[in-house]
């Protein structure tokens, strides 16, 4: 065990880690530290600090609370916006402007904006309401999970 334990640390060392030694190996299944991804453990959003990739069915962009009912929250990190329309329907879009590939800005009175060119998008389909962009907002998959949103595939 002390060789792989040493076979570790090299790997580390030779990707340029070892700031943080111990961080490595609890990634990549090591014995000395439990995984949080592979984990049979049942977990809540509660206890999954935003954002987590390691999330049950995808990323936590962040608590429900943060997507007002008629509005959204633009989730700059994940490039995706999450709009709820109606009280408990949210759904997900692309953050990148179909205009010009510039990221959005906020979500005002009901309408998706990118402050680049003026497009606004509808927060129900995505679809272009005035401005230059012609093209709907991609969808993104989007679910509630422990009073989160989570980014599906």
């Amino acid at each position: 065990m002390a060789a792989l334990a040493g076979g570790g640390a090299a790997v580390l060392a030779a990707c340029g880690g070892g700031e943080t030694a111990g961080s490595g190996p609890a990634t990549t299944g090591s014995s000395s530290a439990p995984t949080t991804g592979t984990s049979s453990a049942p977990t809540t959003g509660a206890s999954t600090p935003p954002p987590s990739s390691g999330a049950p069915g995808g990323t936590v962009l962040g608590p429900v609370s943060d997507v007002p009912v008629g509005g959204g929250k633009v989730f700059t990190d994940a490039k995706v916006v999450v709009t709820q329309p109606t009280a408990g329907q949210y759904k997900g879009f692309s953050a990148v402007c179909t205009h010009a590939g510039n990221p959005v800005g906020s979500v005002e009175g009901g309408q998706i904006i990118c402050p680049f060119h003026n497009s606004h998008f509808s927060i129900t389909d995505g679809a272009p309401v005035s401005g230059p962009a012609e093209t709907p907002l991609p969808a993104v998959n989007v679910a509630v999970n422990g009073g989160n949103i989570v980014q599906t595939a």
